[in-house]
Parts: C-alpha cells; sequence; structure tokens
C-alpha cells in the first residue's frame, strides 16, 4: 500500500473515531405548544433537525406534541422530578411554583427580544437564571425569543380602562394579575380551547400570541376586536428545560452543542416571528377585524398596575424581586441608546404626515 492510502485510510479512521467517541442521547422532548404554531412551537422542531445535523445524528431530541407525553402545562415539574429528560416550554407557565418564571418568560413594559438577550448573555440573566432553577433540579436552556404578542382580542371595543371591568378573559403569567387589578376575571386556557370559549361567550375576550398564532387559532371570527401594543409580554421567551442530575451528566461537547444550537433557534425565531406578522395584520384588517391601539391615557393605567403588582412580587419574593431589579437596571441603561440610537418606530408615519 503506497504513502497516500495509507494515510488516506489514517485519516478516515481518526475521523471515524472521533465520530463513534461523540456522546450519543435520545431524549423525547415534550412541548407545551404545537409544532404547527407558525413562529411559536414550530422552533424546538427545528433546533431538534439542527442538532441531528450538526452531531451526525448523536444528538436525537424527538419533539412531542402538547399532550402526548405528559400535559401541556407540566413540563416544568416532570423534568424536575426526573419523570422526562427534557421539555420545551414557556417559562411563565410555572410562575406559581417559581413566581421569578414570570420575568424570565415575559416581564411586562420589560425587555424586549434582542434586549432580553442582551440581559441574558452579557448582564447577568443566565447567572439568576440557574440560580432560580437549579434548587429545583433543572437547567434550562434559552431556545426561543419572539416578538410582541398582541395585547388582546374582544368581542366588543374597550376605549377606556374601566371598559375592562368585570370582562372573562383568558391571560397567561404575571400579566394576568395585572389585568385582574382592572377587574377582569381571569382565567388560564390553553390555546385549543379558546376559539370555542370566545365563540360561546364564555369568555369575552383573550391574549395568546402573536398575530400568525391568533389568526391560525381563528380568534378573528369570533372576536372583533384586536389591540396592541403587548405590553404585557414585548417578548416571549421559551426555554429547554433538562433536568440537572441529567445535564450534568452531559458531556462539555454535547452540552456546547445544545446551547450553541439554541442560540441559533433563538436567531431563527426572532427572524421567523418578525417576518410574517405585518402581512397578517393586513389580512386581519380586510377580513373586517378592528385592530386598535391603546390610547395613552389606557397605557398609563396599565403601566400604574404593573408597577403596583410587579412591587408587589418583589416584596413577596426575594428572587422575584432581584431578577426584576437586575431588568430593570439594565433597561435603564440601555435607555439613552434605545431612544437615539435607533429611528423611533413610527418615523416613516411622521415623514408622510
Amino acid at each position: 500500500m503506497n504513502k497516500l492510502l495509507i494515510t488516506t485510510a489514517l485519516s478516515a479512521s481518526l475521523v471515524a473515531g472521533a465520530v463513534q467517541a461523540q456522546e450519543r442521547i435520545r431524549w423525547q422532548v415534550p412541548m407545551s405548544f404545537a409544532s404547527t404554531l407558525t413562529a411559536l412551537g414550530d422552533t424546538m422542531p427545528w433546533v431538534a433537525d439542527q442538532l441531528r445535523a450538526v452531531s451526525g445524528g448523536n444528538i436525537d431530541l424527538r419533539v412531542a406534541e402538547p399532550g402526548a407525553v405528559v400535559p401541556a402545562l407540566s413540563i416544568f415539574e416532570n423534568v424536575s422530578e426526573g419523570n422526562i429528560d427534557a421539555g420545551y416550554s414557556w417559562m411563565g407557565y410555572e410562575w406559581g411554583t417559581v413566581p421569578a418564571a414570570a420575568l424570565f418568560g415575559a416581564t411586562p413594559f420589560g425587555l424586549e427580544s434582542m434586549e432580553f438577550l442582551a440581559w441574558m448573555t452579557h448582564h447577568g440573566g443566565q447567572e439568576l437564571l440557574e440560580e432560580t432553577f437549579h434548587q429545583y433540579n433543572v437547567h434550562p436552556v434559552l431556545c426561543g425569543t419572539i416578538s410582541p404578542e398582541t395585547a388582546g382580542w374582544f368581542r366588543s371595543e374597550m376605549n377606556t380602562v374601566e371598559d375592562l371591568q368585570g370582562l372573562r378573559f383568558r391571560a397567561a403569567g404575571v400579566g394576568g394579575e395585572i389585568f385582574a387589578e382592572f377587574g377582569m376575571s381571569v382565567t388560564l386556557l390553553p390555546g385549543g380551547e379558546l376559539y370555542q370559549a370566545l365563540e360561546t361567550g364564555n369568555l369575552d375576550g383573550t391574549e395568546f400570541s402573536l398575530p400568525t398564532v391568533d389568526e391560525q387559532l381563528g380568534f378573528y371570527q369570533v372576536a372583533d376586536y384586536l389591540y396592541m401594543p403587548g405590553w404585557h409580554q414585548p417578548s416571549t421567551n421559551q426555554f429547554l428545560y433538562v433536568n440537572l442530575d441529567v445535564w450534568n451528566g452531559l458531556e462539555d461537547q454535547t452540552r456546547a452543542m445544545i446551547e450553541t444550537t439554541c442560540m441559533a433557534g433563538n436567531a431563527y425565531a426572532i427572524a421567523r416571528a418578525e417576518a410574517l406578522q405585518g402581512a397578517i395584520i393586513t389580512s386581519f384588517e380586510e377580513r373586517g377585524t378592528n385592530v386598535r391601539t391603546y390610547s395613552e391615557e389606557q397605557i398609563a393605567a396599565f403601566y400604574d398596575a404593573t408597577q403596583t403588582v410587579l412591587g408587589r412580587w418583589s416584596e413577596q419574593d426575594e428572587m422575584f424581586g432581584r431578577v426584576y431589579s437586575s431588568m430593570m437596571d439594565f433597561q435603564a441603561e440601555l435607555r439613552p441608546w434605545k431612544e437615539q440610537g435607533y429611528l423611533p418606530r413610527d418615523w416613516q408615519s411622521r415623514l408622510e404626515d
């Protein structure tokens, strides 16, 4: 055998040995959202596909639809207890057990998606996240952040905050408690039940997700009024929950591949979300939806109620207070850049006027 053949055979053997040496994992990953929900439920399947590709199939995360393995809203507790290795969910669902989870999921009048990523990676968010969740035997990996939600679909017009009094409204996370400050009867229902609840009048209104998702769920067919901006959820942050014992047992290479691919998932999710919403809002208007923007007076009232609720929780729960304080410190630090470095969002309308 000549020297070239020997060298080629040796290289092939070394590559094969390296691939063979890579850790192999097979996890079933139940999700709290259906994979069919555009720019909300399709991020984790994309991440799983990329992980299989970059690992040569050695890291195989098999995504499961809501309810197929565990109930959609019980992913955190099942990961914590070790019933499943991992799961994928919006962190705000956990705030009844872990109050600070509400802030990592979405903070009313808080950080938008790019700001949240900046805080997580460069201003102490990741460290606070691990301190918050490791005590529950869960290691969360940020794995999908998307644009603001719509503020609510209503069966009637909301001209003032007084119009909210007594309404039956679906909301999740700490936003639900803030809505309750206005005399609303707030309940948490999964997305699949909301169309019928609106149609039958069991709900007077709901918030759920991005316009693309709201459109898929058919809200425009049973609620005439859509309100924005999504002050209660300026970003929606989803996490891959991994049982901490399982995470600590992984090789460094495997952990790095999961973290890196989830960071790519964040870029994929925000790009996909931003790409699709404008056309959907236009389509709502073309189909007869009354698209409204809350007045400055209404937004001011929502802000005041937010300060009351988040201030109350900061006093009740030490970790909640620390996380919220850290976020607000970064928001204040960023403000000169945000207000002066970017064009106003309505600059085109101002020029046209």
